[in-house]
């Protein structure tokens, strides 16, 4: 499923947070596109074993109080722009993919919730395409996405975000508003999930808790609890402004 609308109630931290009641995709909603390839998914005990940038983008769209969208581009087709600039007198990319049907819902969203992870020290390729293809909604001295609301969520090292700048960069260039917030999300590794992990000298596990013979639960990353707060801060931030926009 790639598609999800502000209707479920939301049971990842200890408190539970009903979400508002939407039907699919009416226009004014805040719209959170996940570049990430890999979906959050959770063990028997709740754990969540892997999608952290789309948990938390979840996660913040359900605290902002306002009806929302949530579109992961993990099962998408979307190509990188490939310069042929016909886009340039009607603003339109004629590439046929599904980025025609995400863009509509970004230029109808209130705003608009943008998160990828950090691969080998920059945006990873699903994001950087997605990302691309906003050069056809910048032609002419025409920003169709100028002013639009936004919040970025990246995921990985803690160390350096270069995720962060870029996606800032790429927002500007289209005159979007300056970010209400960004959420900086402790990847989880891959390492936990493969199936080679508990031996594979290489990997991540054995260079944090040696040569085992099984994952434990107590071996699992676990997504810190300021890591929430944070998104909790910026949604507050977020839903506040769109609400004052819309009075």
């Amino acid at each position: 499923m790639a598609w999800v609308s502000g209707s479920s109630t939301w049971a990842a931290s200890s408190a539970s947070i009903s979400s508002k009641a939407t039907s699919p995709w009416c226009g004014k909603m805040i719209l959170g596109i996940s570049a990430s390839g890999r979906r959050p998914k959770r063990n028997e005990s709740g754990t969540l074993l892997c999608g952290s940038t789309e948990e938390i983008i979840h996660y913040l769209l359900e605290k902002t109080g306002e009806p929302y969208g949530l579109v992961s581009l993990s099962d998408k087709v979307i190509r990188g722009c490939v310069g042929c600039v016909k886009c340039a007198g009607s603003n339109i990319c004629v590439l046929e993919d599904d980025w025609a049907e995400i863009r509509d819902k970004m230029l109808q969203a209130d705003a608009v919730v943008f998160g990828a992870p950090d691969y080998y020290g920059v945006i990873n390729s699903l994001g950087h395409a997605f990302l691309e293809r906003t050069f056809s909604l910048r032609h002419r001295e025409v920003f169709l996405l100028s002013g639009k609301l936004n919040a970025i969520v990246t995921s990985g090292p803690a160390e350096t975000n270069p995720v962060e700048e870029h996606i800032r960069k790429m927002f500007r260039s289209n005159h979007m508003a300056e970010p209400v917030g960004v959420v900086n999300v402790p990847g989880l590794s891959q390492c936990y999930q493969c199936g080679y992990g508990k031996d594979c000298a290489a990997g991540s596990v054995v260079s944090r808790h040696g040569f085992l013979d099984e994952i434990k639960e107590y071996h699992l990353p676990v997504l810190p609890a300021e890591t929430y707060k944070k998104a909790d801060i910026v949604a507050q931030k977020l839903g506040n402004m769109v609400r004052a926009k819309k009075n």
